[in-house]
């Protein structure tokens, strides 16, 4: 039972640590989703998938100018560069 009890802690506490980080903005102050894709685009990001993520960041998965694959977090008012993994 300790053994079940350790590996579910252990199981939680990694996915805590590989969770975005957490942006907490009033949805009425975020960026439009168009815009804040078009800034983005313009920087030279291709965006394969678009979401919000669980800590209310806007967070994409694409790939940078150079081709390199990126998943980046945002800060939906600014469009600020929060994490990049």
């Amino acid at each position: 039972m300790n053994k079940l009890i350790s590996a579910l802690i252990a199981t939680f506490i990694a996915g805590s640590a590989i969770a975005g980080p957490t942006c907490n903005v009033p949805e009425d102050k975020w960026m439009k989703e168009a815009d804040f894709k078009a800034k983005i685009t313009a920087q030279g990001y291709q965006i394969k998938t678009f979401k919000v993520s669980k800590g209310k960041c806007y967070e994409i998965y694409g790939f940078d100018k150079d081709g390199k694959k990126v998943e980046i977090y945002y800060d939906p008012s600014t469009g600020a560069e929060m994490e990049r993994k």
